[in-house]
C-alpha cells in the first residue's frame, strides 16, 4: 500500500484511467475522506475510499489502482458500509 501520509487536503483523486473521482478532504486512518461536493446525491455527508486502492501519489493527484467507475462502486459511508446508491 502507498504511504497515505503523502496525501494532502484538496488533492484530486483519479482512477487508473485518469478520470476524476473526487477531491481529498483528509485521510482518516487507512481511508481517504472525500469532500462532500463529490458525494453526488449524498452531498450532505462524506464518502470514503480504502487507502488500499491508492496506486501512487504524484504532484497534486492521488491515482487509484482501479478505473474511476469501478472505484466508485467501492466508496463507503463513514461507518464503513457500502453506499446505498451511486452518484
Amino acid at each position: 500500500m502507498t504511504d497515505l501520509s503523502n496525501i494532502k487536503e484538496h488533492m484530486e483523486v483519479i482512477g487508473a484511467d485518469g478520470v476524476h473521482l473526487g477531491t481529498v478532504d483528509k485521510v482518516e486512518g487507512d481511508r481517504i475522506k472525500l469532500t462532500k461536493a463529490d458525494s453526488g446525491s449524498h452531498s450532505d455527508h462524506h464518502h470514503y475510499l480504502s487507502g488500499g486502492l491508492v496506486a501512487e501519489v504524484e504532484g497534486n493527484q492521488v491515482r487509484l489502482s482501479a478505473n474511476a467507475d469501478n472505484a466508485a462502486l467501492l466508496e463507503e459511508e463513514e461507518a464503513g458500509e457500502a453506499i446505498a446508491d451511486l452518484k
